[in-house]
């Protein structure tokens, strides 16, 4: 496919780019996304979540009533979990929500995220995005320009570009991502990815590696 070449001012440099139909104009595969979103959502919590099961409760083992005869359920001690205070049944314990998923697997997701945005019109490429000095408007007035202003934005860079992120720290739904940051999280969640002309060779390099 090919896409027209924008510069920061949001006009036409009269340069085309043809990106790979491989990778961004597959049929996107749904199910892949969704595991590959669900993993890096998982590898997200902390699993920290503890309760006290009944053997680690401080409460004394006494028996508080006797077995038979005092007219109601047979008395446990404190530590049983139907008293207040007393061990939680099946509760939480510290675990890891992380799980495996194949490289192909993977690789398809993005693909299919990357075809999925530009087949919703929403992928755009710009000859560079380059600034002199941190500066959130200069920023503002791209957003501006491409028509993208108040959409959920993810830039996608060849080099560290830490002007660029740094203008784009105090924007809300703007982020500016290297090529080797990229996963199918961050792409699925913005309304509208913008490759500069050298992140979209960078990126093509990344799938046939």
């Amino acid at each position: 496919m090919e896409l027209s070449i924008l510069n920061m001012a949001g006009k036409e440099t009269g340069k085309k780019i043809a990106l790979n139909d491989a990778i961004f104009a597959i049929e996107p595969n749904d199910h892949a996304i969704y595991l590959d979103v669900k993993q890096f959502l998982a590898a997200q919590r902390q699993g920290t979540a503890k309760a006290k099961q009944r053997s680690e409760n401080a409460h004394s083992t006494r028996k508080l009533g006797r077995q038979k005869g005092g007219g109601g359920a047979r008395p446990g001690d404190l530590k049983s979990p139907v008293r207040v205070g007393g061990g939680t049944i099946f509760g939480p314990v510290p675990r890891d929500y992380d799980f495996k998923l194949n490289k192909k697997v993977k690789q398809l997701a993005r693909k299919s995220a990357l075809s999925l945005r530009a087949k919703q019109n929403e992928l755009l490429v710009i000859d560079t995005l380059t600034f002199e000095a941190p500066k959130t408007k200069a920023m503002v007035e791209v957003l501006n320009n491409l028509k993208v202003e108040g959409k959920k934005v993810l830039f996608v860079v060849d080099d560290a570009n830490l002007n660029a992120r740094k203008s784009a720290a105090n924007i809300q739904k703007v982020n500016v991502v290297n090529v080797n940051e990229l996963n199918t999280y961050t792409i699925m969640n913005s309304n509208a990815v913008v490759l500069t002309e050298a992140s979209a060779a960078a990126l093509e390099a990344t799938f046939k590696a």
